[in-house]
């Protein structure tokens, strides 16, 4: 059956299939995929009966080099025995709820701020992978918010004068803002990466606000300056109109582009219902050729 896409939003994000990402290998379908990236940004496949295993190779043979260099790599060993294979959830390694004072649990609250994935690192993150295991029965949803859209609608002198600008991005200064306190070897292993502020996506040609709760810094500005720019630039692409708001099921996996989007977790009761999610996120680099996928997939899978 053909890939279709159905539009969830009126500017961003469509809901792709009918299609088994496990079995997906053929270019042609890979490339449906990337151009309904480049025009939606954020696609939701729901149904997907991903293995970590699969999840994994699926991203590697979609996007190639996978980021490994999380941030919560720096306090605890990776449950899953893959760094790739980030941790979203509110469980520990036997599958219970986590205390409330676990550092693990006060880490990840941090991804209830708007951000991007892996901008703290250089190369950043291109697209990001997110498949729900288990959903609580009470409004755990993730939102999206279109930062292409964000910056069609600034005044054209703010975006004359935004752009060349490069913003410092650390997810220990988000982490922090939050009053999570990291040893000095662990500050050391997270000083962050300078990326441009504004992107333009080549795949679609559309510039966005590349903007997260980890950018602290305007490059040549003074911080406090800096900083307010930073955040009027968050509140103004997180208004209403430019938001999404989805709500899992068991089996969704959704895929957006970290250059064209900001998300965040919203609060539920995280000490009386379970929830995993496990998020693969790949490297903003040169697409390996097909050749090449297909050898770092069958490592992975080893």
């Amino acid at each position: 059956m053909a890939l279709t896409f159905h539009p969830l939003h009126a500017l961003f994000v469509a809901e792709a299939g009918p299609l088994d990402l496990t079995q997906v290998r053929d270019e042609a379908t890979l490339d449906q995929i990337r151009a309904g990236m480049d025009q939606y940004g954020v696609l939701v496949f729901h149904d997907q009966p991903f293995t970590d295993a699969e999840h994994l190779a699926f991203a590697q043979r979609f996007d190639g080099e996978l980021h490994a260099k999380t941030g919560i790599s720096t306090l605890t060993k990776n449950k899953f025995g893959n760094e790739a294979l980030t941790d979203i959830s509110n469980l520990d390694e036997n599958g219970d709820i986590l205390d409330t004072d676990d550092r693990r649990r006060m880490y990840q609250l941090g991804n209830r701020l708007w951000h991007t994935d892996a901008s703290f690192q250089d190369p950043p993150g291109r697209y990001s992978m997110l498949h729900a295991k288990i959903v609580p029965p009470v409004g755990a949803d993730t939102e999206f918010a279109d930062m292409r859209a964000a910056y069609d609608a600034l005044p054209e002198d703010l975006q004359g004068q935004l752009e060349g600008l490069q913003a410092h991005h650390s997810i220990a200064y988000s982490r922090q803002t939050l009053g999570f306190e990291f040893s000095a070897e662990e500050a050391e292993k997270l000083k962050g990466a300078v990326h441009p502020l504004i992107r333009t996506i080549p795949g679609s040609g559309r510039k966005s606000t590349y903007l997260a709760s980890h950018a602290f810094m305007i490059i040549g500005w003074p911080v406090p300056e800096g900083r307010l720019m930073l955040r009027d630039l968050i509140d103004h692409g997180t208004q209403p109109q430019f938001v999404y708001r989805h709500h899992w099921r068991v089996g969704d996996l959704v895929i957006w582009d970290n250059r064209a989007t900001m998300h965040r977790g919203r609060p539920f009761e995280d000490r009386k219902y379970r929830r995993d999610l496990r998020r693969v996120t790949t490297l903003d680099l040169p697409r390996p050729v097909l050749s090449e996928r297909k050898g770092a997939e069958a490592a992975v899978g080893a």
